[in-house]
This record gives structure tokens, C-alpha cells and sequence, in this order.
């Protein structure tokens, strides 16, 4: 999967996977070849924080 650079569109992008097609950050991940603690840090670094209670980043 070809991520954005930008942060918000990241995490739109990231969002709407897991609103619409996963059921987890984790899963998510591995099903797209992506490192879940560098999307993670990448977003922290803007400001957002993945919630898993609700699975999603805010």
C-alpha cells in the first residue's frame, strides 16, 4: 500500500480502512505489508493517537 505523506491525509486515509474494512489497527497492518509502530509514530508526530476501544486515530 502506497501511503500519503501528509499526515491528515494519512490519517484519513488510514481511517476510513478501519471504519470500513478492518477490524483492527493490527490487522490492518498485516494485510498491507505496513509497521504498525511506524504509522503509529508518524501520526503521534501530528498529534493523533489510535484508540483501539474504538479503532480508530483521533
Amino acid at each position: 500500500m502506497n501511503l500519503p505523506q501528509d499526515p491528515f491525509m494519512l490519517l484519513s486515509m488510514i481511517n476510513m480502512k478501519l471504519r470500513d474494512e478492518y477490524s483492527s489497527l493490527e490487522e490492518l497492518c498485516k494485510a498491507n505489508d505496513i509497521d504498525e509502530e511506524s504509522l503509529k509514530s508518524s501520526l503521534s508526530s501530528a498529534g493523533f493517537e489510535y484508540l483501539p476501544e474504538i479503532n480508530l486515530f483521533r
